[in-house]
Formats: C-alpha cells, sequence, structure tokens
C-alpha cells in the first residue's frame, strides 16, 4: 500500500528522496524491520492469550522422554509468523505482482489449513487434529493453482514448463504436460517436510531463516536482468520483488525465534510449519529452481528420508522375520539424536550449520554453471 502512496506522491511532486521507495533492496530492508517490530510486538500478546486459553502443544507419550517437560508450551505460534508476514508485505512490495499473489495465497492458505488441524488437536481435543487426506486436499489445491497459473498465464509463457537444472550451463528441462502435477508434488512435498522438522526448539525457524537468506539472493537475481545474464540463468521480470516478500519472512522468523529458541515459550505449530514449507515451494518453483530444493532444502529433505527410511524398513523386517526392526533410534532423524543424548541446542545448532555450507553450495551451483 505504502508502495503506491509513495509511488504516487513521487510522480506528482517530486519531493527529493523520494525515489528511493522504488528500489527492491530499500522496500526489502523496509519489510524486514516492520516484520521483526511486529512479531516482537505481537509475539508476547498472542502467547499470553494462547496460555489463558490453554492452547497447549499435545505432548507424545511414544516421543522423547525429554519432551515431557514441554508439557504446557503453548502452540499456533504460527499466527505469529503469519501476521508479521503478511502485513509487512502488503505495505511495502507490489501487492499486483502475480509472484506476490501466488506466494502469498500459498502462504496464507497453507497457514490456514495448518490452523484448522491446531485447532481440532489442541482445542476440541481430537488427537489426530484435521484428517491427513484433508490436509491433503489442501495441499494439492494449491498446487493446481500455482501449477495452472504458471502454466497458462502470459506472465510465465516463455518458461512456463521449464525448471533450471542446477550445476549444468544452458541446460533447462522442461516437464511439459507433467509441469502441473509435479507442482502438486513440490508443494505437498515441502510442506510436509517443514512439518516433519518442527520438533525441536527453533529447529524450523532457524533453518527456514538460513534457506530463506539464500532463496533471498536467488529472487533478486533471477528479477535482474544483469546478473541473470552473468549467471546465466532464466531471467524472470518482476520475480525480484518476492525478495520484498522474503525479507518479511525472516524478519518474522527472527521475531518468532527470539520466543521459539530453547526453552521455548510458544511452538509454531502446524499452522506456521504447513505456511512456512508452502512459502518455500511456492517460491522455489516461481524462480524456477525447484530442483535445487533436495541441496538448499537438505535438512527438510534428510528429515523427510529419515521417516521414509524408517517406515519402508520396519515393515520389511516385520513381514520378513515377524518382528519390526529400525534404522535410526526414532524418526525424524533430529529425534535419533536426542536418544543418542545430544542435548536439544547441540542439535539445533549443528542443522544450522549444515544448513549454511547447503546454502553455500546452492549458491556456489550458479557460479560453476
Amino acid at each position: 500500500m505504502f508502495y503506491y502512496l509513495f509511488e504516487y506522491i513521487n510522480k506528482v511532486f517530486n519531493p527529493p528522496g523520494f525515489d528511493v521507495f522504488r528500489y527492491i533492496t530499500f522496500r526489502s530492508a523496509l519489510s524486514a524491520i516492520t516484520a521483526l517490530i511486529l512479531s516482537f510486538y505481537i509475539g508476547p500478546k498472542i502467547i499470553r492469550r494462547l496460555k489463558k486459553d490453554q492452547v497447549d502443544q499435545p505432548i507424545r507419550s511414544e516421543g522423547p522422554q525429554t519432551h515431557l517437560k514441554k508439557a504446557g508450551t503453548p502452540t499456533m505460534g504460527g499466527l505469529i509468523i503469519l501476521i508479521a508476514v503478511v502485513i509487512p508485505v502488503l505495505m511495502w512490495s507490489d501487492i499486483k505482482s502475480i509472484y506476490i499473489l501466488l506466494v502469498l495465497f500459498g502462504t496464507v492458505f497453507l497457514g490456514a489449513v495448518g490452523f484448522l488441524d491446531d485447532y481440532l488437536k489442541v482445542v476440541k481435543k481430537l488427537p489426530k487434529g484435521l484428517i491427513a487426506r484433508y490436509k491433503l486436499m489442501g495441499q494439492i489445491f494449491v498446487g493446481l493453482v500455482v501449477g495452472a497459473s504458471i502454466y497458462y498465464l502470459p506472465e510465465f509463457a516463455q518458461f512456463n514448463t521449464q525448471t533450471t537444472l542446477p550445476f549444468f550451463k544452458n541446460l533447462n528441462w522442461d516437464f511439459s504436460y507433467l509441469y502441473i502435477p509435479w507442482v502438486v508434488f513440490i508443494i505437498t512435498a515441502i510442506s510436509n517436510a517443514v512439518n516433519l522438522t518442527d520438533g525441536l526448539d527453533g529447529l524450523a525457524i532457524g533453518t527456514i531463516i538460513i534457506v530463506m537468506l539464500a532463496l533471498a539472493i536467488l529472487t533478486y537475481i533471477s528479477g535482474n536482468v544483469i546478473y541473470a545474464d552473468y549467471l546465466n540463468i532464466i531471467y524472470l521480470p518482476g520475480s525480484g520483488e518476492l525478495t520484498v516478500f522474503i525479507a518479511a519472512l525472516i524478519g518474522a522468523g527472527l521475531g518468532f525465534l527470539w520466543f521459539n529458541f530453547y526453552p521455548a515459550q510458544i511452538f509454531m505449530g502446524d499452522t506456521g510449519s504447513l505456511a512456512l514449507g508452502g512459502a518455500f515451494g511456492v517460491m522455489m518453483i516461481l524462480i524456477k529452481k525447484d530442483l535445487l530444493i533436495p541441496i538448499l532444502g537438505g535438512i527438510f529433505f534428510i528429515e523427510t528420508v529419515s521417516v521414509i527410511i524408517q517406515r519402508l524398513y520396519f515393515k520389511y523386517t516385520k513381514k520378513k522375520y515377524g518382528e519390526g526392526r529400525r534404522v535410526f533410534k526414532m524418526a525424524p532423524i533430529h529425534h535419533h539424536f536426542e536418544q543418542l543424548e545430544w542435548a536439544e541446542p547441540k542439535i539445533v545448532i549443528r542443522f544450522y550449520i549444515i544448513t549454511i555450507i547447503l546454502a553455500i553450495i546452492s549458491l556456489a551451483s550458479f557460479k560453476v554453471r
């Protein structure tokens, strides 16, 4: 909103200094600062309200025993993130941009799906929350809307079904008629992967912040014709506007991390994890870097694979030997390290370090091209 206001003032009155609001970098900085201040302001208020209403995270008895002391910690903290992201984006971004509209849609819609799941679990006391197939339907719907928009809208016509192959120069992969199903798969997989990662204090949000710092660079250069040409990647006019959204997410994430790091005052719940996963997936698809997700989002990928391996091996050994066996002491893999008696902050910080390394590799892959 302020973007249009200052654009109008600059056009009509041309006051000195107002031209700076045209620049994505300046508006991104304002977006991050606004989101950080907002999260610091509304965070304590939401925490107090959730505590008052006894919106507590259910602690599974079959989970790590060290988590029993977390009983009574409020959940649905993803509301802090969503509010602190949406407001700055509406204030400082070009909300007519198709890139902003699609990522806002994916983030808010999946946040709403997660909110409904949390509400049914912690308020209505339904142990499983939202039935899995309904949650899946919500993720598929977002994938269909995003995939169809990219496939059919003229803004994406030149490269609509293509994506960049990491590490390879002058080589893009064209999904053709399989593009929409591919987008549905990516968004469903990533939103679930971030949800699986949200098992330790500060783990999911800290990892997302690091990933978003790298993604901010990718979105900016994708929307800059000079940098895109220099790095030999697909130039996507207007995609740089996503940097404003990412800046808001980073600011909101830092604010939320203040309350969520060990020992957490609040958990994000599915409200936050599904929204963050959706935002990450949608943006990687929009800038044609979806095949880079297993590297940049490597922690989410590893967490998901650990669960798949654990389940498949358990079923296989149960069928073969009559008794299920496990590869890991517990899955997702962060719980495995807890069972090895690693301190929770130690696991989280080491996962941060791995994410930083993977982010550097992801950015280096463009120079290698």
